[in-house]
């Protein structure tokens, strides 16, 4: 069995994104906040947007890294936030997608309207903050677009509304892959599962049952616990490095197994 200290003394996988310049959304906490972690401990220089002042000070002051406050829900905020960056950073490498949060519950007491709030919050504003950066990786003839969709965008187990945006977020990494990889820009996806930060919602869970993320886990998680964000930000670095290049349109489970599909 290997020893828990296995790495030390081991020569770590340079990854070369020192010095990429990299946009996270959605980077003020839990796993965006730790994609943009990931990133700076690569070396890389990150600006996180999110609409949480505090939340964004607190990033800023523990990660170091550039932040904006922006309501990305409001088409010219995400030009507004596309344009600092630029200003700031001068070039964008990679934009990393991770705005998300669920919607609804069964589809016929759900409102249209709630869809339609979950395709924009899920869907339209990866798509338009991807259209942005695009143009400038295509002048630079390089860059790589993360979007952060979920197992659910594939399979049942979220919410109605929920899923229905994260497949077309899949749908769409796939398509807009195709077109931009000709000007040496790859997009590919994430899907979590299950991953514990504490939110609010996990903070309701475990007041009401402080075993819930065990019985979680043991019920729907091979690996028997829920993902940490770290790991989807390990996963994050990976794909966005030259190690991956050969890995376009492909949005990969990150998941400890709880996918039930067999691809």
């Amino acid at each position: 069995m290997l020893s828990s200290n296995y790495a030390v003394g081991v020569d770590m996988m340079d990854l070369q994104l020192k010095g990429k310049k990299v946009l996270v959304t959605g980077g003020s906490r839990g796993i965006g906040k730790a994609i943009a972690a990931a990133f700076q401990q690569e070396g890389a220089m990150v600006g996180a947007a999110a609409r949480n002042k505090e939340e964004l000070y607190s990033v800023q002051k523990e990660l170091g890294i550039q932040t904006y406050e922006k309501d990305l829900s409001v088409s010219p905020h995400r030009e507004q936030l596309m344009e600092a960056f630029i200003q700031d950073f001068h070039r964008i490498d990679v934009l990393v997608n991770n705005i998300g949060a669920g919607f609804g519950g069964p589809p016929l007491s759900t409102p249209y309207t709630v869809y339609e709030d979950a395709m924009n919050v899920n869907f339209t504003i990866a798509v338009h903050m991807s259209q942005l950066a695009s143009s400038y990786m295509v002048a630079n003839e390089s860059g790589s677009i993360i979007n952060i969709s979920s197992i659910y965008g594939r399979e049942a187990g979220g919410t109605s509304a929920y899923n229905a945006s994260k497949a077309a977020l899949n749908s769409f990494t796939k398509s807009f892959s195709s077109e931009m990889i000709k000007y040496n820009v790859r997009v590919n996806g994430i899907a979590p599962g299950a991953v514990y930060h504490p939110n609010e919602i996990w903070k309701r869970r475990l007041q009401a049952d402080p075993r819930v993320l065990e019985k979680y886990a043991k019920k729907n998680i091979p690996a028997g616990r829920l993902g940490k964000p770290e790991e989807i930000g390990n996963a994050a670095v990976f794909l966005a490095s030259d190690k991956a290049y050969w890995i376009v349109g492909s949005t990969i489970n990150v998941d400890g197994g709880q996918s039930h599909l067999n691809f």
